[in-house]
């Protein structure tokens, strides 16, 4: 399916959702309009018709939003989807009228909107014309933009699609942006959507119709998110609570839900009406959602509604975490939501008195952050009220804890209650709500059952966070195999906390036991070697994104041995101690150095006890010290690369980066879930998450997830597969090479390196089947590489075939494509090497060339430049440079020169047909390839005497492609020699100067070329100076469609 059918069936899906298609070369408008002004209007006056708005008053709000500016676009897209979600006041024309309050989008009454689909909609930029393949329009504003690509084409992605939107749609269009909601790429299959001024990474695919229904891939995708995302009323709420702007943002950020978010949100919002005291029993209902998967902005979407209902008449929002940590990372979103949530009052509470005369001081409203633990201070009743709503954070740890607890001790009885208990009892009337990733049956008592949910796979599958893979290293680092046994039997023994006294002193003493063993003096210096031998592999290797891991460890005692008591990691790698502000060789712009602080690569985090020995305090430091290691933490540049814990930063703390985490911990359930899912967040060039096991929790690993997640048995993706997948990889390439000499690259000097890289690059492109599958397995082998790479299970012979392997992809990518995929994450020696291979071939030129389309245009086709490409003695890399440089020089051409495009195009293909279909027979295959690059630097000169050729004949670049259709025109119905030799070529040319001017006056029209009235006049203009000229001698019906062809194509790209 190619675009315009991609697209033509995008527009049928949306009529029949009830939106009208329209053609937009049939909109008869100026081409610097984005908006449908009459349906705008016509909105307007159905809507406030008993307001009596009058034209002229439709008119000046049509115009106060024209005049709005785009620039900087970020800001005015703020301000304009205030304007449309929030409304404003219009002061009237009649002075003797009240104020009339202006909402540009009905989202009560759907069918009062007017909602319309237009493809092919012509957007005259500041120095160009754009055509966006749809909008869609709600009331004439263009709210979201779509974007095709064909998903037979391999080199047009949606991507590419991601690029000309957010690129140079942006730039050139950003008029037609600043009313936008979000933006669509799709090629039929890969369908996704996401905010203007979001990275690639955070689009996504909208792949439910309705909550209950599985999750549906490629071109089921398609149909999801125009029957799910696009149903009107669906598209309506949408725009109405689900895209957040904070308040202050230094990153643009934008954040538009995906479908998860909202049909949690919603579903959460009918629940809690239904079970809202005093009618109902106070149970909101929970929901499951998988760790990663962006909780915090579902409970800020759910916070704006339930402000916002008319049903709940402004409640009165409390917030509770149980981690003081998990509490600050809350409330730095919330506190900066507040125009989004619709109340100024959105405060962090600091104590249970603080809270008390906040809501004794209120009937209503109010946004409330605070931990579980400021309910235990005293007793007494906080609120009686039934409008208030507490939304519970990681719902499954204390905030469940309602029963009594009996302890016997030698001054009697005491009673405890769990902090729930608290909490319920001092907000008996409220409404609880639950957020959890990891539910427990208590969660489900407390706060009601789950109602929506949203799973660790399905997370995975929406690229929403990265899969998982295990490494267990017990074995390598327990001296004492007994050891490994008896910690297995301590999980077995503790697999549920009892709740008898007996219980949890049997247990505090095998843990106590398990101490013993996990701090052993000799266990913790084998840990630090492999740790530090691991975790540099992996660095070195480039299969990290930028370093960062996490080691947890089972105490603060062992923490603090592993860091520092027995001076284990200091005493070999004492480096990672210094302190400073970036790796060495790691470039900082200005802001960058002004938000990262000298700091050392390892740091202990910690909080501080009030029996910790003096220099173990100093080192832990203040809450403002413990605020900075978690700001350097979250800096991508930041020396801080490795975090030594123990439980701060197990939940709730986010960094995308954070790619290894090391456990050395017996962390069970729904806690090792949490802690596992740290490194599980999207980042770009990061796959997967690593988890390096160094006590032995795959089995209790394996229970959690099938406790907690959809996983089944054996889902959890072992280092183990990717090993075996390594090296089933390089015995099928090692085949592939039989009969190529790869020795030099291992034991040659530098310059055999070279020469031998070069000729692997050669010996892959023998054709293009070779090819093609060499570049499938390599990239096959990189994936798994990247995650086996710190382990000691290769040897050093296998992991010099990979970098032999990977070098030569990367070699023959950058010919072919342009960047190198692999380059920056293989070792430094193999990074040379391609570098060195790229300026031995003599093709670096070319990619700096691509790169400056002027000085394309200037060298290209110079007598010295084709001579350098003849210099090449590659012959494949001869040609796929010829292939690049020609493929880019040709559509600059055809940009303003259709005709010659189109036939150096089929030139062009013709010859590349001929390369690829070479066979595999050696010295037939030299011959072709011989004449491919003969033909190719051939095709390459004329095409640049031809552009060059409008100055013998004394006209214009422009002017030339209109004579280069009456020219072929001419032959091809067999009266150009007569023409010429009764009129002379100089008519031909005046001829073509004088239909330029016709073009250009036409053009200057919106949809010129799809109006009637026009394009008929056009016709008669053409007709007639083609008569002026005798041209044709006959009647030649073509003449014509040719040259309105070639209008509409110097029309569309001309700047």
């Amino acid at each position: 399916m190619n675009e315009s059918q991609l697209e033509l069936s995008v527009m049928e899906m949306f009529r029949q959702e009830g939106y009208q298609y329209i053609n937009g070369e049939s909109l008869l408008r100026e081409t610097t309009d984005v908006l449908l002004k009459d349906d705008l209007k016509a909105y307007l006056l159905s809507r406030y018709s008993k307001d009596g708005l009058t034209q002229t008053e439709a008119e000046s709000i049509i115009l106060s939003l024209v005049r709005a500016s785009h620039d900087p676009l970020y800001e005015a897209n703020r301000q304009m989807l205030h304007k449309i979600t929030e409304g404003f006041i219009l002061r009237r024309e009649d002075k003797s009228k009240k104020d009339l309050f202006i909402r540009l989008i009905d989202c009560e009454n759907v069918e009062n909107n007017i909602f319309k689909v237009v493809n092919q909609f012509e957007v005259q930029g500041m120095e160009c014309l754009r055509i966006p393949d749809a909008i869609v329009f709600i009331n004439g504003l263009p709210l979201v933009v779509i974007e095709f690509k064909s998903a037979t084409r391999e080199n047009a992605t949606i991507f590419n699609a991601y690029e000309q939107l957010t690129v140079r749609y942006t730039r050139d269009i950003p008029d037609l942006f600043k009313y936008n909601a979000f933006v669509v790429i799709s090629d039929g299959v890969n369908n996704k959507y996401g905010s203007l001024f979001a990275d690639y990474d955070f689009f996504y695919s909208w792949r439910k119709i309705e909550d209950e229904e599985s999750e549906v891939d490629g071109i089921n995708s398609l149909y999801s998110m125009v029957k799910g995302l696009f149903r009107k009323d669906r598209l309506l709420s949408v725009i109405k609570d689900f895209i957040f702007f904070p308040d202050q943002s230094q990153s643009e950020l934008k954040v538009v839900c995906r479908y998860p978010q909202f049909f949690a949100a919603t579903k959460l919002l009918e629940n809690i009406k239904l079970h809202q005291k005093p009618q109902g029993d106070g149970k909101g209902g929970t929901y499951f959602g998988a760790t990663g998967c962006g909780k915090s902005y579902t409970m800020l979407f759910l916070t704006r509604m339930l402000m916002r209902s008319e049903f709940f008449k402004s409640p009165t929002i409390v917030l509770i975490t149980d981690r003081t940590d998990l509490d600050t990372q809350l409330s730095a979103t919330f506190c900066n939501a507040k125009k989004f949530i619709g109340d100024n009052t959105v405060e962090s509470i600091e104590s249970r008195a603080e809270l008390r005369e906040k809501l004794q001081g209120r009937a209503s409203g109010g946004v409330y952050l605070t931990t579980i633990q400021k309910f235990t201070e005293d007793t007494k009743l906080l609120s009686d009220r039934t409008n208030i709503i507490c939304i519970s954070d990681e719902a499954h740890r204390s905030q469940v804890n309602l029963e009594q607890q009996v302890r016997v001790t030698e001054n009697g009885v005491e009673k405890h209650y769990g902090f729930a208990r608290y909490l319920h009892d001092s907000l008996p009337n409220a409404t609880y709500v639950g957020f959890t990733g990891t539910p427990i049956d208590a969660t489900i008592d407390v706060f009601g059952p789950v109602v929506s949910k949203y799973t660790m796979t399905e997370s995975v599958k929406d690229g929403i966070t990265v899969n998982l893979v295990y490494e267990g290293r017990a074995a390598k680092v327990t001296l004492d195999k007994n050891k490994l046994e008896e910690i297995e039997a301590y999980y077995i023994k503790c697999a549920e906390e009892g709740a008898n006294e007996n219980q949890i002193e049997e247990s505090k003493k095998a843990i106590a036991h398990l101490d013993v063993i996990l701090g052993d003096p000799d266990r913790l210096k084998a840990i630090a070697n492999d740790f530090v031998a691991h975790y540099e592999k992996r660095v070195s290797e480039g299969a990290t994104v930028c370093g960062k891991a996490m080691f947890v460890c089972a105490n603060r005692q062992i923490a603090y041995k592993l860091y520092k008591l027995y001076k284990l990691i200091e005493e070999i790698r004492p480096e990672w101690t210094k302190i400073k502000e970036a790796d060495d060789g790691t470039e900082l712009t200005e802001k960058e150095r002004k938000e990262i602080k000298p700091i050392a690569k390892l740091n202990l985090v910690m909080t501080r006890s009030k029996d910790d020995k003096k220099e173990l305090w100093d080192l832990l430091g203040n809450d403002d010290y413990k605020k900075e290691l978690d700001r350097q933490f979250k800096k991508v540049k930041s020396n801080f690369k490795i975090a030594i814990v123990v439980d701060m930063w197990l939940t709730g703390f986010d960094v995308p980066e954070l790619d290894t985490m090391y456990i050395d911990k017996p962390v069970q359930q729904h806690t090792l879930i949490q802690t596992i899912s740290r490194v599980n967040r999207v980042c770009k060039g990061k796959d997967k998450g690593l988890i390096v096991d160094y006590i032995g929790i795959k089995n209790s690993m394996n229970k959690a997830l099938r406790i907690y997640t959809d996983y089944k048995e054996n889902d959890l993706e072992e280092i183990g597969k990717s090993v075996v997948i390594v090296r089933d990889t390089l015995e099928i390439l090692d085949g592939i090479f039989k009969t190529f000499n790869a020795k030099p690259f291992f034991d040659g000097t530098p310059t055999e390196q070279l020469d031998c890289l070069n000729h692997a690059v050669e010996f892959v492109q023998f054709s293009k089947e070779l090819e093609d599958r060499f570049m499938a397995l390599v990239k096959r082998l990189k994936d798994a590489y990247n995650l086996c790479s710190g382990g000691d299970e290769l040897s050093d012979g296998e992991r010099d075939k990979i970098h032999f392997y990977l070098a030569v992809r990367s070699v023959l990518f950058k010919l072919t494509k342009g960047d190198a995929p692999d380059t920056e994450q293989m070792n430094k020696r193999v990074s040379q090497l391609i570098e060195e291979a790229i300026q031995a071939e003599g093709v670096s030129e070319v990619f700096s060339l691509e790169k400056d389309t002027p000085r394309l245009e200037q060298d290209i086709f110079s007598d010295e430049y084709i001579e350098r490409i003849n210099r090449i003695p590659l012959i494949n890399t001869k040609i796929k440079v010829l292939q690049r440089l020609l493929r880019k020089a040709i559509d600059d051409y055809r940009r303003v020169n259709r005709i010659k495009g189109v036939d150096f195009t089929q030139r062009m293909n013709a010859i590349v047909d001929m390369y690829n279909a070479r066979r595999k027979d050696k010295a037939f295959a030299n011959e072709v390839l011989d004449d491919v690059a003969e033909q190719l630097t051939k095709l390459l000169e004329e095409l640049g005497k031809d552009k060059m050729s409008f100055e013998q004949l004394n006209i214009s670049f422009e002017e030339k492609a209109f004579f280069d259709i009456l020219e072929a025109v001419a032959k091809k119905y067999n009266f150009y020699d007569e023409y010429i030799e009764k009129y002379g070529e100089e008519s031909l040319l005046n001829l073509a100067k004088d239909i330029k001017v016709i073009v250009d006056d036409k053009a200057k029209y919106a949809a010129w070329s799809a109006r009637d009235d026009i394009k008929a006049e056009f016709k008669v203009n053409i007709i007639l100076k083609l008569a002026d000229y005798h041209y044709p001698p006959v009647t030649v019906d073509e003449v014509y469609k040719e040259v309105l062809a070639q209008a509409i194509n110097f029309r569309k790209y001309a700047v």
